[in-house]
């Protein structure tokens, strides 16, 4: 209602130009006068003659302000000065003429010059065009709001679809049928105008000007409409709340409508009825006005909107785009008050073509705005979330896809900063700041682009290869997929090959997008030649290191798992590169041993393992006894469930291989699964004991012999002993007590036993 009290002024006041038989000038047939009567009339009234007069006075001294070819331009300051200086006096021209205008206008006698019934006439055919166009376009409305209720709800909870796709699907529905509300209410306006109402089939020229307006200022406010949908949550490309998008959309729905209808109907009327001087200032009043009621509403709404920009920017996970929302929180009201300011400026000192320029530059940098929007949010949708791979990918590749999220999130962050980058271009160009299109067609734009798109292709071709290779050897490393679990040496040399890919992509890559960049890489890679050369002078020793590596990779000398003895070291060989190799001993020690300091690689991880074990039996002893608890020994062995399947072959008995000072000694051998020849010797050997303790064999141990020589006669002198009983050994037994499965020997001691210090006697030989 307060639009349309609005309009009716607007109205009202351009109905007031009927006073226009003040000027009593023939007319063509469409109530125009003609151009000649109309510069005759401009020069015969003294004051449109006298401000023509100063406005050829004003362009001719501007003319003459200008420097000459060759000079160079003023200051900055200087112009901004005299723009300022020059908008000035023509506020002040333009309202001098229009108090002048209506001066005359009252001193002139009203009642031969104002036709009452004319304008009652016009006033009322014109209120009625009015009253029918928004009749119909109420109406027409009203019916398309259960098309515009359904949609809404298809677009808050459709699927099949992301949510931005079906948004913008959504929004371009319902913008189509506004537009046709809109053209079926400017067409029964016009059919109204023309058959209905005044003279049948003729269009007046007050009810034409207010159609094309409301066609104009329809279809601006549609386009509002898409951004601050206020009624249909679904129809709002802007995420903002429904509070929010009534008060915006009502606000600038009444600065167009403002501008709009005093545009182009009040000051056109003016322009023709009254006087051109008059028509001219009444537009600067509009602009002022609608500049004055701009500044209100934003400085009204800083801290409101501020604030709701930075809970935005909290929600933002990318840094640059949550400080440049945070920057712009605080100074988005000098942005409006300086567009506000450029759009006055620009519509005083260009009048003729001021509004379309300010229209479509607006309208260019919405769509961009949005454009950019829609297409961030789309990307965050589609490939923003994280990738989820099935269950079957995921069991072949396991480390698919944490790479493809880690990927994916700097791609978008990327592709969001050319977004950015190409919006700001399209600003400026929409402003007349940058040519766009020329920039694209000289030498230098279309060779940026064509390099960023190839460095974006061959990035994009890097990374896939190496996606790709990096899958297939993960795919073969998996043991739940390909051939199984690989052996040692597969997993070895896959694992360099995976590391020696990465930095040759790298290097590759990086070599490649220098050149195409434009540097040039000659020089560089006879740098990295000499430095290279220099390099393998002075490191001899790694060069070395890497040579013998890469040769005992290729032989298959150890593989990471293996039990190894290199450089002196024996251990498991925990991490295996090109230099070195890193050894764990028995005791935890961790050993990194170069390969320029290997000779021999024992590796005890090859095929098989041999337990190979000598036990020694006393003389007194019969052999074929102790090779028979042996071999029982070994069938125990082999009947154990958690031994038997590291066991590959019979045992062998070599035989007796020594006969020692106090042993005669039996040589086996267990050929067992590599690695476990260790485990499998020690389960043996405690079987070996048992079996011997079995059968009486005795295993001998080192005895001490006490001689007490012999006369000439061939016998021995007596020796008297006497040893002191202890009530319990150091072992917590009895004095004197045997241990199990030993005896007491006449002339033997035990070691364990404290010698008697009141021991005599004389003896020859050594202890």
């Amino acid at each position: 209602m307060r639009a349309l009290t609005l309009m009716l002024g607007w109205m009202l006041i351009a109905l007031l130009a009927l006073a226009g038989p003040v000027q009593a000038q023939p007319a063509e047939p469409d109530g125009q006068p003609s151009a000649n009567a109309a510069l005759a009339d401009l020069l015969e009234n003294e004051q449109s003659r006298q401000q023509l007069i100063d406005q050829l006075r004003g362009a001719a001294a501007a003319a003459a302000a200008e420097p000459p070819p060759g000079q160079a331009q003023p200051s900055l300051p200087r112009q901004l000065a005299e723009i300022t200086s020059h908008v000035a006096s023509d506020i002040g021209s333009q309202l001098k003429a229009i108090v002048n205008a209506i001066g005359g206008m009252f001193d002139r006698d009203l009642e031969s010059t104002f036709d009452v019934e004319a304008f009652t006439s016009a006033a009322i055919n014109l209120g009625l065009v009015i009253l029918a166009t928004l009749a119909l376009f109420m109406a027409f409305r009203r019916l398309a709001r259960p098309l515009f209720t359904s949609v809404s709800q298809w677009s808050q909870s459709g699927e099949g679809l992301t949510p931005v796709l079906r948004l913008v699907i959504c929004v371009a529905l319902a913008a189509v049928v506004d537009v046709l509300i809109v053209a079926f209410a400017y067409l029964g306006g016009n059919l109204i105008a023309t058959f209905a109402i005044g003279e049948t089939g003729e269009l007046s020229t007050r009810a034409s000007l207010f159609l094309n307006a409301f066609l104009v200022i329809e279809l601006l406010k549609a386009a509002v409409r898409m951004l601050f949908a206020s009624r249909y949550e679904g129809l709002r490309l802007l995420p903002i709340s429904a509070e929010e998008a009534s008060y915006w959309n009502r606000w600038i729905a009444r600065l167009i409508g403002l501008v709009g209808y005093g545009l182009m109907v009040v000051v056109p009327l003016v322009n023709a009825y009254v006087s051109p001087a008059v028509g001219q200032g009444l537009g600067t009043l509009i602009m002022v006005g609608a500049f004055l009621y701009a500044v209100i509403v934003v400085l009204k709404n800083r801290r409101r909107l501020r604030d709701a920009i930075n809970a935005k920017a909290a929600q933002t996970t990318m840094t640059a785009s949550r400080i440049s929302l945070q920057l712009f929180a605080r100074t988005w009201h000098l942005f409006a008050l300086a567009y506000f300011v450029m759009v006055l400026t620009v519509t005083l000192t260009r009048p003729v073509d001021a509004l379309p320029f300010v229209l479509f530059a607006t309208l260019k940098t919405i769509a961009a705005v949005v454009v950019g929007l829609l297409a961030s949010s789309f990307l965050t949708q589609t490939i923003g979330r994280r990738i989820r791979l099935s269950d079957d990918l995921r069991l072949k590749l396991p480390l698919l896809e944490p790479r493809l999220n880690s990927y994916v999130p700097n791609a978008l962050r990327l592709i969001r900063t050319v977004i950015v980058v190409l919006v700001i271009m399209l600003v400026l160009d929409a402003w007349g700041a940058f040519d766009l299109a020329a920039w694209y067609a000289s030498e230098a734009g279309s060779s940026l682009v064509g390099k960023l798109v190839s460095v974006a292709v061959i990035l994009a071709f890097a990374i896939g290869l190496w996606l790709s290779l990096a899958s297939l050897i993960e795919h073969k490393l998996n043991p739940d997929t390909g051939t199984g679990e690989p052996d040692a040496r597969a997993k070895t040399l896959l694992t360099l090959f995976r590391n020696a890919l990465a930095i040759a992509l790298v290097t590759i890559t990086t070599m490649i997008l220098l050149a195409e960049i434009g540097i040039n890489i000659g020089p560089l890679i006879a740098g990295a030649g000499m430095l290279g050369l220099a390099i393998s002078f002075g490191a001899q020793k790694l060069v070395q290191d890497i040579i013998t590596g890469v040769f005992i990779q290729v032989e298959n000398a150890m593989n990471t798992g293996d039990v190894v003895t290199v450089g002196g070291v024996t251990g498991v060989a925990e991490h295996l590169s090109i230099r070195s190799v890193g050894i764990r001993d028995l005791n935890g020690t961790y050993h990194i041993v170069p390969f320029s300091s290997v000779d021999t690689v024992s590796n005890y991880m090859r095929e098989f393992g041999y337990h190979v074990g000598e036990y020694g039996i006393a003389y007194r002893e019969s052999i074929d006894d102790a090779i028979l608890a042996l071999r029982e020994a070994f069938d125990e062995l082999a009947a154990d469930e958690d031994l038997k399947m590291n066991i590959l072959a019979p045992l062998e008995v070599a035989g007796v291989v020594a006969l020692a000072d106090s042993s005669v000694n039996i040589r086996v051998r267990i050929k067992t699964t590599p690695g476990t020849q260790w485990a499998t010797g020690r389960a043996f050997n405690r079987l070996v004991k048992l079996h011997f303790d079995a059968r009486g064999i005795e295993i001998p141990f080192p005895h001490t012999t006490l001689y007490f020589g012999q006369d000439k006669t061939g016998s021995a002198p007596p020796a008297n002993l006497r040893v002191m009983q202890q009530d319990f050994d150091i072992d917590g037994r009895p004095g004197g007590q045997p241990r199990s499965g030993e005896s007491s020997r006449a002339g033997s001691e035990d070691p364990r036993s404290k010698p008697n210090p009141e021991f005599k006697g004389d003896f020859d030989g050594e202890d």
